[in-house]
């Protein structure tokens, strides 16, 4: 994959994540705001869902495609836990029915995954192959 293509995903997964996280932390305060301006379809289950398989899939091809390239578990050791928070968060059912819960867990998951996709973006860029390259 070409570099330039490399960088893109990792930036568009830390944003889409780290807004991810920004919307979940925010949710609390707009959720009584949503419905008198008739936006509460956006922000409802199915766009939770559809968001974290986007996430998934995005951060899944962008991560591993990375760690193939640089063999460091950084990014990884951020992925893997996060995207099992944002899972836990949307299928679990007594954790997404409890608002404030919900929105901490759905923060702390979005952050970890946006973090992940700045590792990656870190450990493409950043290494350089020469004498004291391990591979």
């Amino acid at each position: 994959m070409p570099s330039f293509l490399r960088g893109l995903l990792d930036r568009i997964g830390a944003v889409g994540s780290l807004a991810c996280a920004v919307h979940c932390a925010a949710l609390p305060l707009l959720i009584a705001v949503l419905p008198s301006l008739g936006l509460s379809s956006w922000f409802g289950h199915r766009f939770e869902i559809a968001f974290v398989i986007f996430a998934t899939l995005l951060g899944g091809f962008s991560v591993w495609s990375g760690y193939r390239r640089h063999h460091a578990v950084r990014a990884l050791s951020l992925l893997i836990p996060g995207l099992i928070v944002l899972w836990s968060g949307v299928l679990y059912p007594p954790l997404h029915g409890a608002l404030l819960p919900h929105a901490i867990v759905m923060t702390f998951g979005g952050t970890l995954v946006g973090l992940a996709h700045l590792a990656n973006l870190r450990l493409n860029h950043g290494h350089v192959h020469d004498a004291s390259c391990a591979h």
